[in-house]
This record gives structure tokens, C-alpha cells and sequence, in this order.
């Protein structure tokens, strides 16, 4: 093999040890207002998975999973939690391990490879880009369905509706991404605060669905339970597969947590229980209290469950406002953990030095926080919303299937690693959560998979045009000069 050959393959296959990403948080965090700060605890943590997952399930999927399963759409949810809940215990042991931010790019850069993190980066940079997108073209909808409500006022089609379904700008989406970006330049403290209270309010609204939808459910409702068979159900699970991107989120915290070894492997599994419990709920309220062929192209589809079983227009409004609030947490979440992934990946050297820059006042990246809110309110604002979904649903599950590879990788190579949690069933769990992932993402769409070959093309074309140049890692073992491992601080 040409020396050339041999080169280009160490590079690709070089891997970042443990020690290493332990050695740049502490570094970071030890430089004065040079890093990530520590200020999330538990609670909070929690919070910013059920944050960063309902809203984008409930409040408008089922708009587009029912038709495609019927009634069945609750075995839909079912399966998507089941392949959560593997994921989410091989996720617990790697954030237990490397309680670092960038999730599951940092594990796959120890475990598996500079080339394999780069592609996984790529994937989870599709996955909340796309998400936080497809959560801002809904906020517009149940914006429209309040204010309609409220004052008979409802913005035009053209700047409100998804792109390609009767608008052409999606107005409300890039107004709500721009003020989660202000948010989050605030700080982390700040940020976490505020979505705690706005996950608080979603729940307690919710609950009010399920108390007031079920005074109208009916078991003809359920028949026929399954009308497009099997198929339909897995092809409605791989869809709402997206609404579980909340675990991942948990984990690109690492670095701003108190206590991360104990406290990452806690708020996964509790964010979990706690989305599980409400999705499967609310899923079978709603298609018991309404017949499936209604959801069919149903803007703000729970309100108007409500307004049916009701007769009046209160709970439907009450319910509206909800989920505008929930909208807002987790696109606020979405955006959060993009950030914080192209921290880390800034701070690799993978790309450009803005993204790695951390304002010293309020200790977030913000320069990359600009980024990021710049792209997805265009995604936002041009994108067909089932596109949105369905690339989010791929990009969210390739991810979750390295991670659970990863665990495999650490524990044959690192068996030593100091590990806070550890996956039970090892390894019968990372290999269900491998082939449950996979399974789902052979039921994606055919445009899907052309869709994301696309992104892939072009993320290469930025690995080999500028990141294995620049890798830090690569130049750490010669190919250049050291490049220092803190953050850049901002001017």
C-alpha cells in the first residue's frame, strides 16, 4: 500500500482517547471564563430531555403517524420507546464514562475513529438542525390555532403554514428560533431555568388533555385497531422516532452538569420514563376520542380533540397555548445541544475556531449559537415539514446505533474505564438497540435515504477539504504543531 494510502488511513481510523477528552474539560473548565460552566444539576438535566422531546411527538405528530398506523399508532409509540430504552441504557454508560459535551460525536471519536466521529457529527448535526426546523414550522400552526381562538385572528397561510403545504415563508418559525438564540446567549443557568418552567407547564397541560379527552373516548374509536397492517405501524414508528432526540440532548450537557458520572445517567432514564408514560397516554386518549381518518392534515390536532369532546372553546385554546410554550422549550433545547455538539467538534479542530470561541461573561458559544440559529431558521422557513421529520428520524437513529456500538468498542478496549453506570444484559442490550435502530430506518422513505446520502457527500467533502487537516488529534501525533486544547476565548 502507498505511503500516501497508509497515511490517509491512520487518519481516518485515529482514535481520541478517554483520557484525553477528560484532560480538555478540565482544562477548559480550570481556564478563568475560558469553558463550559458546571450549573445544571438532576432535576434540571431532566428536564431538558422531556424538554427536548414532548412538543414534537404529541403536539404534532400524530397529525401525520396516525394515518399512516390508525389506532395502532400507540404499538408505534411503543416500539420507538423500546428502541429508546436500549439506546438509553448503552447512552447512560457511555455519558458515565466520557461526561464530556458533544455526545455521541465524542464517544464514536474514542471508540471507533476520527472518520466514523466526523460521520456521526454530520448525523447529529442533521438531526437537530432538521428537528429544530420541523418544531419551529409547527410553533406556527398552534399559534395561529390560539390567536384564532382567542381574538378570530390568524396569520396568512403564506407565512405561517409548512412550506409546500400552502405557505411559501414560514414567519413564525424564524421569529421563534431568533428568540431562543437570545436566550441561550444568556447562559446556560438562564436557559435551563427557564425551560424547566415551560416543560412544568407542558405536563400540566397535557394531564388536562388526558383528564378531559378521555370523558369522550370510545373503544369503536379503535376499530379497525390496525388498518394498514404491520407496515403501517413500523412506518409510523420509524416517522416518530424523532420525538425521542430529547435522550441524546441529555448528552451533549456533559460538560455543564454537576456531578456528571452520576447525575447523566439518572436524568436519561428519568427523562424516558417520563416521555414514555405521557406519549403512549396521550396517544391512546387521542385516537379514542377520535376516529383516525380525522387526523389526516389536522393543524393543531390535540386542540381540536378537545374541541370536539367538549362542544366548547376554552380547552381547545388552553391547550394551543400549551403547546406554544412547549414548542418554544424544545426548540430551545434542540438548539442548546447543536451548539454544545459543534463545541466540541470546534475544539477538536474538526472545525473552524468560532465554534469552540465561549463568550467569557455569560460562558457560552456564541458565535456558533448565531450559527446554528441562522441555519435553522432558514431550514425553518423553506423546508417541507415531512421532509424535516423524516431526516431528523435518520439522522437520530444512525447516531443511537453508534453509540450502541461504542459501549461494545469501550468495554473490549477500556475495560479498566471508570464507569458510574453500566449497561445491564451486556451485550444482548447494545446488539438489540443496534438491530432495532436499523430495523426502523429500513422502514424510512425512499427519498429519505437520497436525502441524507446528499448531506453525506457533502459532509466528506468538509472532512477531506478542511478537518483532517486540521485535527488536533493529527496534529498532536505529528502531522503538525500541537494546537493549544482550551477554548478559544471570544473577543
Amino acid at each position: 500500500m502507498p505511503p500516501n494510502d497508509v497515511r490517509l488511513r491512520q487518519q481516518m481510523l485515529r482514535r481520541k482517547p478517554v483520557s484525553a477528552f477528560l484532560a480538555d474539560s478540565e482544562q477548559a473548565e480550570s481556564q478563568q471564563g475560558g469553558g463550559l460552566r458546571r450549573t445544571v444539576g438532576t432535576f434540571q438535566l431532566t428536564m431538558i430531555g422531556v424538554g427536548a422531546t414532548i412538543g414534537t411527538g404529541i403536539f404534532f405528530t400524530l397529525s401525520t403517524a396516525v394515518p399512516e398506523a390508525g389506532p395502532a399508532v400507540i404499538l408505534s409509540f411503543v416500539i420507538g420507546a423500546i428502541t429508546a430504552a436500549l439506546t438509553a441504557l448503552c447512552y447512560a454508560e457511555l455519558t458515565s464514562a466520557v461526561p464530556v459535551s458533544g455526545s455521541s460525536y465524542s464517544y464514536a471519536y474514542a471508540t471507533l475513529g476520527e472518520l466514523a466521529a466526523w460521520v456521526v457529527g454530520s448525523c447529529l448535526l442533521l438531526e437537530y438542525a432538521v428537528s429544530g426546523s420541523a418544531i419551529a414550522v409547527s410553533w406556527g400552526q398552534y399559534l395561529n390555532d390560539l390567536t384564532n381562538r382567542l381574538f378570530g385572528v390568524t396569520m396568512p397561510a403564506a407565512i405561517s403554514a409548512p412550506p409546500g403545504d400552502g405557505g411559501y415563508v414560514n414567519l413564525p418559525g424564524v421569529v421563534l428560533v431568533v428568540l431562543c438564540c437570545l436566550l441561550l446567549m444568556r447562559g446556560s443557568k438562564e436557559s435551563t431555568l427557564v425551560n424547566t418552567i415551560m416543560v412544568l407547564i407542558k405536563l400540566a397541560v397535557l394531564v388536562l388533555f388526558v383528564v378531559i379527552g378521555i370523558t369522550g373516548f370510545h373503544s369503536a374509536n379503535l376499530h379497525p385497531f390496525a388498518p394498514m397492517g404491520f407496515a403501517g405501524i413500523s412506518a409510523a414508528a420509524s416517522s416518530v422516532f424523532f420525538s425521542f432526540i430529547g435522550l441524546d440532548a441529555v448528552s451533549t450537557a456533559g460538560e455543564e452538569v454537576k456531578n456528571p458520572q452520576k447525575t447523566l445517567p439518572r436524568a436519561l432514564i428519568g427523562a424516558l420514563v417520563v416521555v414514555t408514560a405521557f406519549y403512549c397516554v396521550v396517544a391512546l386518549v387521542g385516537v379514542g376520542a377520535q376516529k383516525w381518518t380525522l387526523f389526516n392534515g389536522q393543524d393543531a390536532g390535540l386542540s381540536a380533540i378537545l374541541q370536539r369532546v367538549t362542544g366548547q372553546n376554552w380547552p381547545g385554546a388552553l391547550l394551543s397555548a400549551g403547546a406554544v410554550i412547549s414548542i418554544v422549550s424544545v426548540t430551545l433545547v434542540v438548539i442548546y445541544g447543536q451548539t454544545r455538539i459543534l463545541y466540541s467538534m470546534g475544539r477538536d479542530g474538526m472545525l473552524p475556531p468560532v465554534f469552540r470561541k465561549v463568550n467569557p461573561r455569560t460562558g457560552t458559544p456564541v458565535g456558533n449559537t448565531l450559527i446554528v440559529g441562522a441555519f435553522i431558521a432558514v431550514l425553518a422557513a423553506f423546508v417541507p415539514l415531512d421532509w424535516l421529520a423524516n431526516l431528523t428520524s435518520m439522522g437520530t437513529l444512525v447516531a443511537f446505533a453508534v453509540v450502541s456500538i461504542g459501549v461494545i468498542v469501550l468495554r473490549v478496549r477500556e475495560p479498566l474505564l471508570k464507569r458510574g453506570f453500566k449497561v445491564p444484559g451486556y451485550p444482548v442490550v447494545p446488539a438489540l438497540s443496534v438491530i432495532f435502530c436499523l430495523y426502523l430506518i429500513w422502514n424510512l422513505p425512499a427519498n429519505t435515504f437520497l436525502l441524507f446520502a446528499g448531506w453525506l457527500v457533502l459532509a466528506l467533502a468538509v472532512y477531506f477539504g478542511y478537518s483532517r487537516k486540521h485535527s488536533r488529534l493529527g496534529r498532536a501525533k505529528g502531522d503538525d504543531q500541537p494546537l493549544d486544547a482550551g477554548p478559544v476565548m471570544a473577543d
